[in-house]
C-alpha cells in the first residue's frame, strides 16, 4: 500500500510539472518588450521607429476642416521589412495607461504623409509616413505587431504638447512693440 501511494504522489508530481512545463511553451515568452519613440521596436520581420507625436485639433482648415472626437494624434514613424518575404503591416493600436484600446483611423483625409490603412512592404523596402487616432489627450502605449499578430513590441508615446512658435500666416506688420518693417 505504501508503494502504491509513492507511485500515485510521483504519477501526480510528474503531471503538474508537464502541464506547467507546457503551459509556460505554448504562450511563448510572454513578456512584450518596451522601447521609446525614437529606438526600433522589432515585432517579427517588420522594425518600427516612431519618431515624432503631434496633436492635432483638427486637420485641414476652414468649412472643410476635419475635427475630431477628441483630438487627433498624429505619430510619424517608419517601418522597415527585415524579413525574406512581402509582408503586410496591421493596423496598430494605442493603450492607455487605464487599458483602454484605441484602434488606427483607417481615414487618412488631410494627414500628412499618410502611410494608409493597408499597408504592404517588400523585404528590405521602409514605409515612412504618419498614422492617425482620434484620441483623449494622454499618455499612450503604441502596440506594434508582426502581420500574424504574434510577435509584439509596445512603444512608449509620452503625453507632450509642442508649441508651434511660428504663426501659420505671419503678418509681418501687425507684430506687438514694434514699428512696421513692410510700409502699409
Amino acid at each position: 500500500m505504501h508503494v502504491v501511494r509513492i507511485f500515485v504522489l510521483l504519477a501526480v508530481i510528474a503531471t503538474v510539472a508537464t502541464l506547467i512545463s507546457c503551459s509556460s511553451s505554448a504562450g511563448g515568452n510572454s513578456v512584450i518588450p518596451s522601447y521609446s519613440m525614437g529606438e526600433r521596436a522589432q515585432a517579427g520581420p517588420i522594425i518600427y521607429t516612431v519618431f515624432e507625436n503631434k496633436w492635432m485639433p483638427q486637420l485641414g482648415a476652414d468649412t472643410t476642416a476635419r475635427i475630431p472626437a477628441n483630438r487627433f494624434l498624429l505619430l510619424r514613424l517608419s517601418m522597415v521589412n527585415s524579413g525574406s518575404n512581402e509582408a503586410a503591416v496591421p493596423a496598430l493600436t494605442l493603450i492607455d495607461d487605464n487599458g483602454q484600446r484605441y484602434s488606427e483611423l483607417s481615414n487618412g483625409e488631410g494627414v500628412p504623409q499618410w502611410v494608409g490603412f493597408v499597408r504592404r512592404i517588400k523585404p528590405a523596402d521602409t514605409l515612412t509616413g504618419n498614422i492617425i487616432f482620434d484620441v483623449p489627450a494622454r499618455h499612450y502605449k503604441l502596440e506594434v505587431t508582426d502581420e500574424m499578430e504574434d510577435k509584439k513590441a509596445i512603444v512608449d508615446i509620452p503625453l507632450s504638447f509642442s508649441m508651434d512658435q511660428t504663426p501659420i500666416n505671419p503678418n509681418v506688420n501687425d507684430l506687438p512693440g514694434q514699428a512696421p518693417l513692410v510700409p502699409k
